[in-house]
């Protein structure tokens, strides 16, 4: 899928099918469904969910939180906006 589809996708009630987990998390954080985004990865293994899990807190705004999760993701917070890491997380789930 291209980031074009994904993102005229966000005009659905649904995420596209045959997305993973952490796509529809990402879509569901850009509806502003922060609660379902989150129950999606809150209780997956791997760094993969923990990446979309601290990126989630981040969001959030719970900072200690987001810390912990870059940390289990084996990643470091971006010095840069949830827009741009949003953007980069959808990118590279989507390859």
């Amino acid at each position: 899928m291209e980031l074009s589809v994904f993102m005229s996708s966000l005009e659905n009630s649904h995420p596209p099918a045959n997305s993973s987990v952490y796509l529809q998390a990402l879509w569901y954080d850009r509806k502003g469904n922060w609660k379902a985004a989150h129950d999606l990865v809150d209780s997956l293994p791997g760094r993969d969910a923990a990446r979309v899990h601290a990126y989630l807190h981040r969001v959030e705004g719970d900072e200690w939180n987001a810390e912990y999760w870059y940390s289990r993701a084996a990643a470091t917070k971006p010095g840069y906006g949830l827009e741009q890491e949003w953007e980069e997380l959808v990118r590279h789930y989507l390859q």
